[in-house]
């Protein structure tokens, strides 16, 4: 199972939440709040603060990425693999973005001292007029 492979102990709440998050094979990108509206709309009782930190602890365990856009907003991704989204200005949406089709020609040189964790790339889009 999921968490089991993760080490995480597998709750009521964890279990339910990881069957809405990766239940059917799909990968998908959630909000805490689009995650706790889920779980509402299947009758999983949860606290949003529950979410909160059950994200948290699977982001942790290696099993989420958390992105973050505007440095305030965090959608959480079952790809847990390197790769680019869209976001889609308009609707407030996270998609995966096409990996082989990125090129990062060169990074800056790093402070020293330093050295790169890891490259995140959102592209921000907005339909045309």
């Amino acid at each position: 199972m999921w968490l089991g492979q993760a080490g995480l102990r597998p709750t009521r709440q964890r279990l339910a939440l990881a069957e809405l998050l990766v239940g059917d094979g799909q990968d998908r990108h959630v909000t805490a709040e689009s995650l706790f509206e889920a779980a509402r709309q299947t009758g999983v009782r949860v606290s949003l603060a529950t979410i909160y930190n059950t994200l948290r602890a699977f982001c942790d365990a290696g099993v989420l990425n958390e992105i973050t856009v505007d440095g305030s907003k965090s959608y959480f991704d079952t790809n847990t693999h390197d790769h680019p989204h869209f976001f889609w200005e308009d609707d407030g949406r996270l998609s995966d973005a096409p990996a082989d089709q990125l090129q990062i020609a060169r990074l800056p040189d790093v402070p020293d001292g330093a050295e790169i964790a890891s490259v995140d790339v959102v592209i921000r889009l907005r339909r045309k007029p």
